[in-house]
Formats: C-alpha cells, sequence, structure tokens
C-alpha cells in the first residue's frame, strides 16, 4: 500500500512539474493581418481571443487592421505578418506571379462581393451600369475581382466611370452623389450605407452573374509553413473553434470585438452582419465539416474562372493544391 501511494505521489509530482514547465514556455507571438478595417466578418478572431483559445494553443495573438487583400498578401509574403485573413483568389492571383504564400483555410466558401447602390437609383442589373459612376479601392479584393465580373457581364472599362478612395471615401461618394456605385460586401458597406443614410440599398452579386468564387481564408508564408507546422495547427485550431463558437453565438464575438475597439461599428448592424457572414462558411458540400475546410472542386472552379477571366495566366494556373493546402486543419 505505502509503494502504491509513494508511487501515485511521484506520478502527481511530475505531472504537476510537466504542467508548470509547460505553462512557463513562452507564447508564439502571432501577427495576424486582416484584410480590411474592422466589421463583423471579424469578430471571431477577437472572440477567439477572449476567450483564450489562442492563448490555449501557445499563442499571442495580436490583430491588425488591414489596407486591403492585396496589400495584406505583400505584408504575409515580407514576413511582416505571420497570417493573413484575405480574399483567396487575389492571393492566388500574386501567388502565380511568384509571392511565396499558400492559403491553409478557407472561411467564406460562397462569394460576399457584390457592386451595390441605392435602390432609388433602380441600378438592378450588370446593364445598368452603363454610363454610372463606380467608387473602387485600388489594391482591395473586389478591385481585384472586379475585372473578372466585367468580363462575365460583357461590360467594359469604357462604359462608366470610377472613382478612387479608401474604404471611408468610397462611402462617402455614394453618399454626397459623387459615385452611383460602389464595390463592397453584402454583410459589411451594404449595411454601413443604410445605417448611415437609413435608405434601402441593393446589391449586384457577384456570385449571381457566374463569379461564384471562394473568398476570404487564412494565408501563410509558404517559408513559415515549412519551418513551423506545428504553430500552424495550433493556430487553425483556435481559429477553428472561434469561427464555430461565433456561429453559435454571434453577439458574443461581436462584443468582443467591440471590446476590443469600440469603433469597429454599431453593435446591432454587426450582428446582422456576423450573421451574414457565417452563412457563407459553409457550400451544400461541405456542410457537415468543421469550418474553414473547403471543397477542393471549389478552388478548382475559382481557378478556372480567374484563368478564364481574372488575368490569371493559364501556364500558371497549376492545380488547387499548389494554392490552397488543409492539412493544418483541425
Amino acid at each position: 500500500m505505502k509503494s502504491l501511494l509513494r508511487l501515485v505521489a511521484i506520478v502527481a509530482a511530475a505531472t504537476m512539474l510537466c504542467s508548470g514547465t509547460a505553462q512557463s514556455q513562452p507564447k508564439d507571438k502571432v501577427v495576424l493581418m486582416l484584410n480590411w478595417y474592422l466589421y463583423s466578418e471579424h469578430a471571431p478572431f477577437f472572440l477567439g481571443k477572449e476567450r483564450g483559445f489562442y492563448d490555449q494553443e501557445g499563442i499571442d495573438l495580436d490583430i491588425q487592421e488591414g489596407r486591403g487583400s492585396g496589400v495584406t498578401v505583400q505584408a504575409v509574403a515580407a514576413n511582416t505578418a505571420t497570417f493573413g485573413y484575405v480574399d483567396v483568389p487575389t492571393m492566388i492571383k500574386a501567388a502565380a506571379k511568384g509571392a511565396p504564400v499558400k492559403s491553409v483555410g478557407v472561411a467564406l466558401q460562397l462569394s460576399p462581393m457584390s457592386v451595390m447602390g441605392f435602390a432609388e437609383k433602380n441600378i438592378r442589373a450588370p446593364k445598368d451600369i452603363v454610363g454610372k459612376t463606380v467608387a473602387i479601392t485600388p489594391g482591395d479584393s473586389m478591385s481585384q475581382i472586379w475585372p473578372l465580373f466585367l468580363k462575365k457581364t460583357g461590360i467594359k472599362e469604357t462604359d462608366f466611370k470610377t472613382v478612387a478612395g479608401d474604404a471611408q471615401t468610397k462611402l462617402n461618394a455614394v453618399m454626397n452623389g459623387q459615385a452611383d456605385l460602389l464595390l463592397g460586401y453584402v454583410m459589411d458597406q451594404a449595411i454601413k450605407l443604410q445605417d448611415a443614410t437609413k435608405k434601402p440599398v441593393y446589391p449586384i452579386r457577384f456570385a449571381d452573374y457566374g463569379v461564384n468564387m471562394i473568398s476570404s481564408g487564412i494565408i501563410i508564408n509558404s517559408e513559415t509553413l515549412k519551418s513551423k507546422p506545428d504553430m500552424v495547427k495550433r493556430f487553425l485550431r483556435a481559429t477553428t473553434r472561434a469561427l464555430e463558437e461565433s456561429e453559435k453565438n454571434p453577439e458574443t464575438a461581436v462584443d468582443a470585438m467591440l471590446k476590443a475597439n469600440s469603433k469597429a461599428g454599431v453593435r446591432e448592424t454587426l450582428i446582422i452582419g456576423l450573421k451574414q457572414t457565417t452563412a457563407l462558411y459553409h457550400t451544400k458540400e461541405t456542410a457537415k465539416e468543421r469550418p474553414l475546410r473547403v471543397s477542393m472542386s471549389d478552388v478548382r472552379e475559382s481557378l478556372d474562372l480567374l484563368a478564364q477571366y481574372g488575368g490569371l495566366d493559364p501556364a500558371t494556373k497549376g492545380k488547387a493544391e499548389d494554392w490552397v493546402v488543409l492539412d493544418y486543419l483541425p
């Protein structure tokens, strides 16, 4: 009996020692750069941080706002950000030209991209864009995919005018009449326009005209993927939990983001936007999968669209597995 008690005591002491050693190990400092200024789509990351999901995986997470997917891809390629949350087709176009980046999971598997304006202007179809003025942000994901939408719908860039500016400039341009339309996400800019003006907004969704590509996902530098595979797995475990929890409790996720940055938006609007966002996490094919686990057939379809209409050189198109890898997901 004494021997058994002594053995139990030794095991307990060893367990405590190992636990203390694990807890004392320094966390990996990880920078996640977003695709844009804060809006509803980003709330899950803040929920994951507040709930300790990243801490539990040994990750000290720093969430940074972005200025467009193209800019964030450059930051990850240059290793100034560990991970990026970007439009994956935009990343593919950069990677095909040599940027050392890959996607390790796709959150939005249905595209939220739209060109939108006030419903009172009666712009309801692509043909109605002719003769109008469209506000864009050079370098963001929508400006990268916009030429693909134009080609698919038979509109020439000379058929309309454009004005360029950042996120707020685009909104202001439509609100003050300098532009008739802007490029935006259905769960972001459309809601912000309605909030600011109390006027209904009509979005022309890219997906309704054959540009139904995968959208936002997690990217990383290819060398970091090779050198720190365990860190990547831990980050994706925490992120998957954060997305799942946000699907169940969008209000809690929004509150976590507003706690971190009170200027992220209006709570009620952000909740609506997040619910619209989580509805894009799965297709029929991935309905039973955990978030981020995209169907590779959808990646292949996106590649085909990019090569046919979106400026991707067919010679550098490669295979879906060249750009998106799912091996690190839980």
